[in-house]
């Protein structure tokens, strides 16, 4: 059985020592991981490459091999996310705030560390270095369990980190994974709340469900994307056929792609036929009812499920209705809180649709798939938080911390 007492007590100690180190001191680690992941890149990919002839021998799905893949492109983007994490702030010993009370006491709220967090995540090796990266700017050791899927991927590029980090001098176990891909083992590390400060689940809903519902570790809960574009009745179409097309097909094995489409009835003659036509050339299969079925052809009938499923796949379901206030009513309903967007030219449709939609992420004439840490100027993401406490949307650096307070006294006491 796989140690986890062991790892436990490795992680707690090494978070001691990220706590001390300076900005300049993590900066130079991070660089000095960047180099070697595009020094040891032929490693990676062949590493990935067994990962990936498992999973096509295993029947796995297209979406997810997409999510599996490593690519020459993709390692440097990875190099790439840790060297922009060192050029953004360091937020650990942030004042959020300070006051002094009546009776002299100055109290001071200070950013601090979570300590230790651990992740849990399917099928995304590129994970293993989001994670990592954020995680070691914020004074914060991880230890991470991922998938079977992309555990020979996973175990290279961890064994990069660790001993680059070792190279500088810096405890390699600022980094674990868990290389044991039995189930009992995920469940044993759900329960070490004893070393284990924030748990984060990045996957399938299955996975998500199973976490929240097991973990005796404080969860933060990183959503799938059932994510909905509205075409209100206002629309300019030069704007919106672009965006679906881009939200839905851009990439489709990601939770910040369009599955679901709501289109306003009276502009639905205009722009699905239009609309239907490009899908088709992007061969994306379309699920809608009946308006939508009479003017696409080809579009079969969406079910109760085809509107509330994330499909990583070329498929969309078409909703249309006959007011905003249906629209938003709709995709309330349907969404799974991550990312929805409304595509109009009236100020007053968008204003109430950003009010009135209960997602992370709320757009107005623009892509879903801006959802995303870099695309919001954070670097790399942890995840994409769908919850309401204690972060929302991506989750940077500052959404790896928490905070304590520090009250300095000259000899008071509590009357």
């Amino acid at each position: 059985m796989y140690n986890l007492e062991e790892l436990g007590k490795k992680a707690v100690q090494a978070k001691y020592e990220l706590q001390a180190l300076s900005t300049g001191q993590k900066d130079a680690a991070l660089e000095a991981v960047a180099k070697a992941f595009l020094a040891r890149k032929q490693e990676m990919l062949a590493a990935n490459e067994k990962d990936l002839k498992m999973g096509e021998e295993n029947g796995m799905h297209p979406g997810l091999l997409d999510r599996l893949r490593l690519t020459e492109a993709r390692i440097q983007a990875m190099a790439d996310g840790l060297i922009e994490i060192t050029e953004l702030s360091d937020p650990l010993g942030e004042t959020l705030e300070k006051f002094e009370r009546p009776n002299g006491l100055c109290i001071t709220k200070l950013r601090v560390p979570f300590g230790v967090i651990g992740i849990i995540y399917e099928s995304r090796p590129n994970v293993t270095a989001d994670a990592f990266g954020l995680c070691f700017k914020t004074g914060n050791a991880v230890i991470l369990k991922g998938g079977k899927d992309a555990i020979h991927s996973n175990i290279a590029i961890s064994n990069i980190i660790r001993e680059s980090l070792a190279e500088e001098g810096i405890s390699k176990d600022a980094i674990q994974l868990i290389a044991d891909t039995d189930r009992q083992v995920t469940n044993d590390f759900m329960k070490m709340n004893r070393y284990v400060d924030v748990l984060i689940p990045r996957g399938g809903a299955g996975l998500i469900r199973a976490v929240v519902e097991n973990s005796t570790i404080p969860v933060i809960e990183t959503g799938t994307g059932n994510c909905h574009i509205y075409i209100d009745e206002e629309a300019d179409m030069e704007k919106a056929v672009p965006i679906v097309i881009n939200a839905k097909t851009q990439r489709i094995g990601v939770c910040n792609a369009c599955e679901s489409l709501v289109v306003h009835e009276k502009i639905a003659d205009k722009v699905l036929p239009v609309l239907g036509k490009a899908l088709h050339e992007k061969h994306v299969e379309m699920r809608g009812d009946e308006t939508a079925q009479k003017l696409i052809p080809g579009c079969l009938t969406a079910t109760e499920a085809d509107y509330g499923t994330e499909y990583l796949d070329y498929i969309l379901s078409l909703k249309t209705v006959a007011s905003l206030e249906e629209a938003i009513s709709h995709i309330n309903r349907y969404t799974t809180r991550h990312s929805d967007a409304i595509i109009t030219e009236n100020k007053e449709h968008a204003r109430i649709f950003m009010q009135s939609i209960d997602s992370a992420c709320v757009y107005v004439n623009a892509s879903t798939r801006f959802t995303d840490g870099f695309e919001f100027g954070f670097g790399a993401e942890i995840g994409i938080s769908t919850q309401k406490l204690h972060a929302r949307g991506p989750m940077g650096l500052k959404e790896l911390t928490t905070y304590k307070y520090t009250i300095v006294g000259d000899g008071q006491i509590r009357p």
